[in-house]
């Protein structure tokens, strides 16, 4: 799985905790206040923004298993808990989300939780996800999962060029499988539904504007790297629009929209929320 560095989760975590779908957040909890105990499996858990948004909507009773690779994240996490997640009831494992998925999900939780996740996997990923969720009768949320909707502003000639480069690199292999980048959540609304379970999807666009310039840089600086490894665009005429679009963000004129969906799915004769 690629590498994400904890300045780049936290530079994130504010436009993530906008973005985030309230209806959809509220369906979970929802869910979770139907079950005892309440149980919460954190895939890919990061350095906890999942457990920062939903912990505080949750009773103080709430357990967690927060699941990351790197341990260094996961250390994080657990040192940044919100006050209403007591830190006797948050259990951190490293593991390998590619080989021990199964594992790691086999003692069961009501609500499997993921952010920014789903694009970076495979269609047999979420597969395996699909069936064992289904197994333990466990309900999924996967949050901001990146869509390819992404718009620049003002308007470059040369923006739809590179955002489809940079989309073309969003389906590499990150270590979990081709991965589906902006097909992931589409993917796993139909893979979930024909199991059975009822799924709710939501937009959840980052709207990235002039009070967050780093972010700006940042998200520049990573298509630019991406776009490059696959060759399709020249590399002068890539750097001269990383060139043009540093200038808009020095102006205060950057405007970025990036396309996320958030899903939740219930379990088929889930006693959560009655469909609407």
């Amino acid at each position: 799985m690629g590498d994400f560095s904890h300045e780049w989760l936290a530079l994130r975590e504010p436009a993530d905790r906008q973005a985030r779908d309230s209806r959809l957040l509220r369906e979970a909890v929802a869910h979770l206040l139907h079950r005892r105990p309440i149980e919460v499996i954190d895939l890919g858990c990061g350095t906890g923004s999942t457990v920062r948004a939903l912990s505080p909507l949750l009773p103080r009773e709430q357990r967690w298993r927060l699941v990351d690779q790197a341990a260094s994240l996961l250390d994080r996490a657990l040192a940044q808990l919100p006050p209403t997640c007591d830190p006797a009831q948050a259990v951190g494992v490293v593991a390998d989300l590619e080989g021990e998925l199964e594992r790691v999900l086999e003692e069961g939780a009501g609500l499997i939780t993921l952010s920014a996740f789903l694009d970076l996997v495979s269609e047999r990923w979420i597969e395996r996800l699909v069936a064992a969720a289904g197994r333990q009768g466990a309900a999924v949320y996967a949050a901001l999962n990146y869509d390819g909707r992404t718009a620049c502003g003002p308007f470059d000639a040369m923006d739809a060029q590179v955002l489809e480069a940079f989309n073309t690199h969003q389906r590499r292999d990150k270590g979990l499988g081709a991965a589906l980048g902006p097909r992931a959540g589409g993917v796993a609304a139909e893979r979930f539904a024909a199991a059975g379970f009822r799924v709710l999807t939501a937009r959840a666009d980052w709207c990235v504007g002039q009070d967050m310039p780093e972010l700006q840089r940042q998200l520049l600086s990573g298509w630019v790297t991406a776009v490059a490894e696959t060759g399709q665009i020249d590399p002068n005429a890539l750097a001269d629009w990383h060139e043009r679009r540093r200038a808009d963000i020095e102006r205060g004129q950057l405007q970025l929209t990036v396309g996320h969906v958030d899903l939740l799915a219930f379990p088929p004769q889930s006693a959560a929320a009655p469909p609407p």
